[in-house]
């Protein structure tokens, strides 16, 4: 019987050729979809809110404000699936910079990255969250 010590493990990925790449690219992707400052976020802060097929494709359509998990879910598939003029309609600054800190952990990298990156404000609430 053939023992572990047999069978290497798999060599770490080269992060330094196709997946930067890739990488790149995502990020470039979620670049062209931000407005130009946060204060173009006039979302609504309160009632239901149905988003359409093309954010909400996989899951969820309608997300109750008042309910916290539902609101963090619908920023989160905002963020992810949303294209440019989506995020001036269905965020709100104000809400945007409150959930932040905890939002930010359940976004992928480069949806952070790119945001906190282009605004400053967001980076320093997290901070301010520590």
């Amino acid at each position: 019987m053939p023992s572990s010590s047999q069978h290497p493990a798999p060599a770490p990925r080269d992060v330094s050729g196709a997946d930067a790449e890739d990488l790149a690219l995502h990020k470039e992707k979620f670049r062209r979809r931000l407005p130009k400052s946060l204060d173009e976020l006039r979302g609504p802060t309160q009632g239901v809110v149905e988003l359409p097929l093309h954010m909400a494709w996989s899951g969820m359509t309608s997300y109750d404000l008042g309910k916290p998990r539902q609101r963090m879910g619908l920023y989160r598939t905002v963020l992810h699936e949303g294209l440019h003029d989506d995020l001036p309609r269905y965020l709100n600054e104000d809400l945007l910079l409150q959930l932040w800190p905890v939002l930010r952990t359940l976004t992928g990298r480069p949806v952070r990255t790119v945001r906190e990156d282009a605004f400053p404000q967001l980076a320093s609430r997290t901070r301010a969250a520590a």
